[in-house]
């Protein structure tokens, strides 16, 4: 095996059990440059082995850990485990029931670094977005087929980070059944319909479950503005709350289309939602020179911000969007705004949305710090996992 040597003192991270390596950190490499997702071990300045992890010569992380034991190689054996592990901490989630939708491996925080796997009803969605996931993907698809019982495994490994691993998009059936276009799934008292070959993400946005349900307590008899709204996740929760109506907004016209399906799906009034195809900002820029007003406005947006180089301008984003809403909402209104920026931090986007409410005189009230949903499991060690992060308010 390959050995990797730290500069002195660029050990910290290790120790500390940070699953990332990044180039600045490398002191030099024995031997010929490694494959990429080839196995290495990672040896600090006193020749000490603390850790194998994946190399990937092309990314700014170059080396992401598979484990902190230099007796542990990464085999057959060792993914089966990482798989059962995954499961056994989510037991007490109900994350296979037979209609449920839930993540059941998420990444670095469950010991498989650009591994995803997300559940639903039946079928399992799969991403393997790093050199060593890519490597070892044959693996761990035999893990997953051996301790989760399943339909069908598809791979949706299509994101953009991908490239800063040297890595094409690949997606298709990796194996059994290839998933119907629209798969039907309960979330509490909600059924939705997915679309997991081209919807966004995995298909749907499972990191949101909790906070869906937590909002319905807010929308009885309520005028609802649905924003950044997708296949209808939070509108169709607001309506399923007692809201009297609820505008969807997105850019996508598939999304809504799936949404107005998912608004029948539950029994809900057609006359009692508004679908509107359009750029949000613009949108929320008419309903404030119309005057128009709501009770409670979802800001649920895409990332802003990929880099470290585009985090002024996706702060200026998250403003202009929280600035726009607060404009629209009636006095005792709530907003619930979110950014899922993993680079914006939970005290980042605070000051953002107080700098919003001082431009808009508004007096806004925290009623809720919102994260990911718990399937979503997050490592002490690996703060970079929580990437979610939003705020229920209360507007006067």
């Amino acid at each position: 095996m390959k050995r990797i040597l730290l500069k002195k003192t660029r050990d910290f991270s290790l120790l500390h059990r940070h699953p990332w390596i990044l180039s600045g950190a490398i002191a030099s490499t024995e031997g010929d440059a490694p494959e990429p997702g080839e196995t290495v071990a990672l040896v600090n300045a006193d020749n000490q082995t603390l850790a194998l992890g994946a190399w990937s010569g092309e990314s700014q992380i170059r080396v992401r850990v598979w484990t902190f034991n230099p007796d542990e190689i990464p085999d057959a054996a060792f993914f089966s485990r990482r798989v059962s592990a995954a499961l056994n901490a989510r037991r007490h989630l109900d994350v296979l029931a037979p209609d449920a939708a839930a993540r059941l491996i998420n990444a670095e925080s469950d010991g498989l670094p650009g591994v995803t796997v997300d559940h639903y009803a039946g079928f399992l969605v799969a991403q393997f977005t790093t050199a060593g996931a890519h490597r070892f993907k044959p693996l761990i698809t035999a893990a997953l087929r051996e301790h989760i019982p399943c339909r069908g495994i598809y791979e949706r490994s299509d994101v953009a980070t991908m490239t800063y691993e040297g890595l094409a998009p690949q997606c298709g059936v990796l194996h059994g059944e290839t998933p119907p276009y629209a798969i039907e799934i309960r979330e509490d008292n909600r059924r939705y319909l997915v679309d997991v070959i081209r919807g966004h993400k995995t298909g749907f946005y499972l990191d949101q479950r909790a906070n869906r349900q937590l909002l319905s307590r807010f929308t009885r008899d309520a005028d609802v503005l649905n924003a950044f709204s997708y296949t209808g996740g939070f509108g169709i929760a607001a309506a399923l709350g007692g809201a009297r109506h609820v505008t969807h907004v997105d850019l996508s016209a598939d999304a809504l289309r799936l949404a107005q399906r998912n608004i029948a799906l539950n029994n809900l009034s057609a006359d009692a939602h508004t679908l509107t195809e359009g750029n949000v900002f613009e949108v929320l820029r008419a309903c404030r020179d119309s005057r128009k007003t709501f009770d409670v406005i979802i800001l649920d947006p895409p990332k802003f911000a990929d880099s470290r180089a585009a985090l002024m301008k996706a702060s200026r984003g998250y403003k202009d969007i929280a600035l726009l809403a607060l404009k629209l909402l009636r006095p005792g209104g709530i907003l619930a705004t979110f950014s899922c920026s993993g680079l914006v931090d939970a005290g980042l986007f605070r000051k953002i949305t107080a700098g919003a409410a001082l431009d808009a005189n508004r007096d806004v009230r925290v009623l809720h710090h919102l994260t990911a949903a718990p399937d979503h499991l997050t490592s002490l060690a690996f703060p970079e996992g929580d990437y979610l992060k939003g705020l229920l308010c209360a507007v006067q």
